[in-house]
């Protein structure tokens, strides 16, 4: 049995996150917060941070997506095996839920890095356990999955049931990190630990024990869209939460009417950041009185960079996988050398394609992706906005679009998205060269952002929060094409590293699809037909520009002085 034995020792920060995309075989994400937190990892892995990372197992996953004669999304099951790529710990641990004991047992990841010399430790939170009643056993199945009362047990189980866990297998654990307010619960376990303790010192029980739980959280908030922020009924949290009685106090911490995990972390995190510049302050205007840093969202670079192109980063700069700053110099990259790696990542992606849908796209056409979950806010259908226009373009300057993509199985709207795209891709079948690949996941996602040669993204400002796509596309020489929102408002030198698409200010949003036409068709596609050259020039400047700095090891590295160690 693998033991966690080795990590105890050097190991006191704790990153709590309710999904996390460590490889495709394991179905414990269902998007970006999920992959992000799997990029996180691994850089923390290649940088040595003293860190544990904690999850739900998730053995019924999220969804896998399959799409009908129709287009619409059909929402299957997507279990996956623990016991395939974990290791279960001898460690249990209780916590009380609407009155019964409910066992919490954790499984081990191994995060293993080229560069480093210790593996990182992924704890995988489960209830299927025998000691649990059925209704029980159930808790820790399916992400994002079941109704209030279901999500708020599972919030119990990482919060609460995380940090016992932690303590029960001997981490000594000083920094908590919560990757969202999934996991705010954990500073009410923190608070109770400390009132416990103080009843047994001279320091009595006090507003002091804020101070203690706020010393030690660290919360990062990924989303300005309301309906992203996790809200549970009082009654509700009184039947559930046995462990903290006293709602009049909660109430205070995090909301009158009800229980908002967000302002719950805001008020009991010493350190809160948002995931871009432009977001955090639209947190700051969200949550007003709160102070709420900036750490821009990064990729792991090495994870998300097709083979071609690392043998050709390599070859050059050694050491860029560990330090992606390196590639600040990639726009010395000879040109022949850049477009026979994309070209190799092209056939890639188009071989995927063929595979998944039937559909044979031409190599020597520009393919335009778009992928990310499908809901309102990402306009997906923004695209399609004005087709006589859209079919004009294509006539003239040939295009192909390649679309991926899941909704919650609970938005409908989003789902209605998917079924309007997919009758588009039907009825401009003749037109224009389109696909929609199903089941998005992190394989497709790595043969999208890689392979496509323009990157679209078209949220309705300022509802992006930073958005990671683009990054990983850079990292390829694939060149952005977007609404100046979340990352892309940092990362956006026009003309360079790619185009914006309208001013990025919610109230001219509605002119955003004769932009981004007007963009395509006056500069975009002109520049990859007439100038190849100034095309692979941008290439190399997106590379040296952005995969040097928006990476996730800038990004630990940042949480590691302003967070961790401050």
């Amino acid at each position: 049995m693998v033991r966690i034995d080795p990590f105890l020792p050097r190991t006191h920060i704790a990153y709590f996150t309710m999904e996390i995309a460590l490889r495709p075989e394991m179905h414990t994400y269902a998007g970006g917060l999920g992959v992000l937190a799997g990029d996180t990892a691994r850089s923390c892995a290649d940088l040595q941070l003293p860190i544990v990372f904690v999850t739900l197992a998730s053995r019924e996953g999220y969804m896998r997506q399959e799409i009908d004669e129709d287009g619409r999304q059909v929402d299957l099951p997507d279990p996956w095996d623990p016991s395939a790529w974990t290791h279960p710990l001898d460690a249990k641990v209780a916590l009380s839920i609407a009155g019964r004991d409910v066992w919490v047992r954790p499984w081990l990841y191994l995060v293993r890095s080229p560069f480093g010399e210790r593996d990182l430790p992924v704890l995988l939170l489960d209830t299927d356990l025998e000691d649990n009643s059925p209704e029980d056993r159930t808790i820790t199945h399916k992400l994002y999955g079941g109704d209030e009362a279901y999500r708020l047990k599972q919030e119990i189980v990482l919060g609460i049931g995380g940090v016992r866990i932690l303590q029960a297998l001997g981490f000594n654990v000083t920094t908590f990190h919560l990757n969202e307010g999934h996991a705010a619960l954990l500073t009410l376990e923190l608070l109770q630990r400390f009132r416990r303790a103080a009843r047994k010192s001279v320091l009595g029980d006090t507003a002091s024990s804020y101070a203690h739980v706020r010393e030690r959280s660290v919360f990062t908030t990924h989303t300005p869209v309301g309906a992203g922020h996790d809200k549970f009924n009082y009654d509700l949290v009184r039947d559930l939460l046995d462990d903290f009685p006293d709602i009049g106090e909660l109430g205070r911490l995090a909301g009158d009417d009800v229980l908002n995990m967000t302002q719950l972390a805001l008020n009991l995190s010493g350190y809160v950041n948002g995931v871009a510049r432009r977001h955090a302050e639209t947190t700051r205007q969200a949550f007003p009185g709160y102070e709420v840093h900036a750490i821009t969202n990064g990729v792991h670079a090495a994870t998300w960079t097709h083979p071609s192109f690392s043998r050709l980063y390599h070859a050059s700069f050694p050491h860029w996988g560990y330090e992606p700053e390196a590639l600040a110099q990639a726009d010395q990259l000879s040109d022949d050398a850049v477009w026979q790696a994309h070209t190799e990542s092209k056939f890639d992606l188009i071989a995927r394609v063929r595979n998944a849908c039937g559909v044979d796209l031409d190599p020597e056409l520009p393919i335009i992706g778009f992928a990310r979950r499908m809901t309102g806010y990402k306009r997906p259908e923004l695209l399609f906005s004005d087709v006589d226009r859209l079919v004009a373009l294509a006539q003239d300057q040939p295009f192909q679009v390649v679309l991926a993509g899941k909704a919650h199985p609970s938005d409908h709207d989003g789902k209605l998205l998917i079924e309007q795209v997919n009758r588009h891709i039907r009825n401009l079948a003749n037109q224009i060269r389109m696909a929609f690949v199903p089941n998005y996941d992190l394989a497709i996602a790595a043969s999208f952002v890689a392979g496509a040669d323009i990157w679209l993204n078209t949220p309705l400002p300022p509802l992006e929060a930073s958005g990671t796509s683009g990054m990983k596309a850079a990292l390829n020489g694939v060149l952005n094409l977007s609404v100046l929102d979340g990352w892309w408002a940092e990362g956006c030198i026009e003309g360079v590293t790619g185009w914006a698409i309208g001013n990025g200010n919610a109230k001219d949003a509605a002119a955003d699809p004769q932009a981004l036409y007007s963009k395509l068709s006056e500069q975009v596609l002109p520049l990859y037909y007439h100038k190849r050259h100034q095309w692979i020039w941008m290439m190399k400047q997106a590379i040296s520009k952005i995969g040097s700095h928006f990476n996730t090891q800038r990004m630990v590295r940042r949480y590691a002085t302003d967070a961790y160690f401050r």
